[in-house]
């Protein structure tokens, strides 16, 4: 059994996740309205997977990214026959990103990312606060 956690290993490890948020929205963001020649090859949204733990000497939880996943709806077919992708039936596959649905997760994980911030601020100046009690 290892050393309690303490309160930066637990927003270091909540901001890393939110972090893997960010980048995954900005991702499904930049293949929005993205379209290509089957339905296997287009782009479909990709969302990560939290997982929590307790850390039982801490009395504290942690979360980390379990995995990456796809998530949502299925491409959509569009015939579309000037297109330089489409098949031979005129059809392209375009991807089917809710883009205000990442607007919102983007605000969401930067806003989560920014408390976590705040609090290794606050714990930062809380242990200097408390070494200067000693003086």
């Amino acid at each position: 059994m290892g050393s309690p956690l303490s309160i930066f290993q637990v927003s270091g490890r909540a901001m890393s996740a939110q972090l893997v948020r960010m980048n995954t929205t900005a991702s499904n963001l930049a293949n929005a309205g993205t379209v290509a020649s089957s339905a296997e090859a287009a782009y479909r949204t990709i969302k990560p997977v939290f997982r929590t733990a307790f850390d039982e000497a801490s009395g504290m939880s942690t979360v980390d990214v379990e995995q990456v996943v796809t998530a949502g709806s299925e491409p959509t077919k569009r015939y579309d026959p000037g297109n330089p992708l489409a098949d031979k039936d005129g059809n392209v596959w375009e991807s089917a990103v809710d883009e205000t649905r990442e607007l919102v997760d983007m605000l969401e994980s930067s806003r989560t990312y920014q408390n976590n911030v705040e609090v290794m601020q606050t714990a930062k100046q809380l242990i200097v606060d408390t070494l200067k009690l000693g003086r």
